[in-house]
């Protein structure tokens, strides 16, 4: 083979390494964000069975549950002001 044919596939195996990364960036924040959605949602719901008894519920929807999945406990107490607030 002569040089530039190695070279052209080098830089053909570059380019498709840099291209196969800049795809599975999005796709691992897609997933990260779609598990912490699934987390909040567990969350919310476990609040709101404990919360049931003491007359306390967040409605769940994908938002509160993306709010409680990336902020955790503190998701909670934010969702609990803004239900008073409004």
């Amino acid at each position: 083979m002569a040089f530039g044919n190695v070279l052209g596939y080098l830089l053909g195996l570059i380019l498709l390494y840099i291209i196969g990364m800049i795809l599975v960036i999005p796709i691992r924040i897609l997933i990260k964000l779609l598990i912490n959605g699934l987390i909040g949602g567990v969350i919310l719901f476990l609040f709101n069975l404990v919360g049931g008894i003491l007359g306390v519920s967040i409605v769940i929807n994908p938002l509160n549950a993306i709010i409680v999945g990336f902020l955790g406990v503190p998701g909670v107490v934010l969702l609990l002001i803004l239900q008073v607030i409004l």
